[in-house]
């Protein structure tokens, strides 16, 4: 094939335009490109390798032609045309949490488990955006010394909110460092929740609304897919998600069992150094550790702090950091299309057929 028609579905979201962003860099060989929103962005111009394109109207008609779709518009659009694009022909990588969870629908970090892509039935799932830095880091651990627990605190940048609340939070820091004793709070810790608090020199543990046993939705998020992706109904995982008034990169505690006995903290630097789409960067003797500010803008996960438990000799703790709209969704995504064309998997499977 000469190349793929390919469609951004979200084109002028935040992660849709690092979408666009990742595509212009991809090997994936593109024939077509399409950009499509809602009606109010409609119309509305983007450019793509030089040339000029007009964001159109997401129909399902939209979708004839097309081979791949990268989904990033939020779980309700996704739930109501995934299925039509799939219909039309179009495999589809969503970038919500729509079907993360169902079963059948692969759910994909190409590091980790580029082979379930093979049994693709026409849409493929891209994970939470803390849990892709999390699983890249730790699956190459997995391999080599198998993993018994994981206890993870996150430290979520605002971006991963969305650019209503990066503008937020950019208002109350304002106002507050101009005195102002009150600030308008309308969309964190959860626009849909019933109360709502300013970040800004703020802290929030809460993302998503509260769910079972008193964990919210993105820390279910984390525990699920975590199994998911390592294939381990047994792996033992908790979470607590915390929003940081930071703008984009988001940042993770990890601490984990590993199974084996009389491994160093110089044997996992020495695989984490060679772990594809990890960076490691941890020299404490030089204050060497990954941060946010520096992980923005690049593709990779960066891996520090790393150090055994000083009571459990297999614990260890983990820092890791990543871009939550590079790695953490967009780029993720670009990753598994080009995953596909490798795997010759981008064709939408026929009923009764195995991919």
């Amino acid at each position: 094939m000469s190349g793929y028609n390919v469609a951004i579905v979200g084109a002028s979201g935040a992660v849709g335009t690092k979408m666009r962003e990742m595509l212009e860099e991809s090997s994936l060989p593109i024939k077509g490109i399409k950009f499509l929103a809602s009606k109010r962005s409609a119309g509305n111009k983007v450019t793509f390798k030089g040339e000029t394109y007009i964001i159109e109207e997401l129909t399902a008609e939209a979708f004839l032609g097309m081979d791949m779709a990268l989904f990033s518009a939020g779980g309700s659009i996704s739930q109501r045309f995934a299925q039509e694009a799939v219909d039309r022909g179009c495999v589809v990588i969503d970038n919500t949490s729509a079907f993360r969870m169902t079963q059948g629908v692969p759910l994909v970090v190409p590091e980790v488990n580029p082979q379930a892509l093979t049994a693709h039935q026409g849409i493929i799932a891209n994970p939470n955006c803390s849990t892709i830095q999390m699983m890249v880091a730790l699956e190459p651990i997995r391999q080599a010394y198998g993993l018994e627990r994981i206890i993870v605190s996150t430290y979520q940048a605002v971006s991963g909110a969305g650019v209503l609340a990066i503008n937020e939070l950019k208002d109350q820091a304002r106002e507050m460092l101009q005195g102002e004793e009150e600030v308008e709070a309308s969309i964190l810790p959860c626009a849909g929740d019933k109360k709502h608090y300013p970040l800004a020199f703020n802290a929030l543990a809460q993302i998503d609304v509260f769910g079972a046993e008193g964990y919210t939705e993105e820390e279910w998020k984390m525990i699920n897919e975590t199994k998911k992706i390592m294939s381990d109904d047994t792996l033992k995982v908790s979470a607590t998600c915390v929003r940081v008034p930071v703008l984009s990169g988001h940042s993770e505690s990890v601490y984990i069992d590993i199974k084996e006995d009389n491994v160093s903290v110089q044997d996992l630097k020495d695989l984490l150094e060679k772990a594809p789409g990890v960076v490691l960067e941890d020299n404490p003797e030089e204050q060497l550790y990954p941060q946010p500010l520096t992980a923005v803008g690049e593709k990779e996960v960066f891996v520090g702090r790393i150090r055994r438990d000083v009571d459990k000799s297999n614990g260890f703790h983990l820092w890791v950091v990543s871009d939550n709209l590079l790695k953490g969704a967009a780029w993720n995504s670009v990753q598994i299309a080009e995953s596909l064309h490798e795997m010759n998997l981008v064709r939408v499977p026929q009923v009764g057929e195995q991919s």
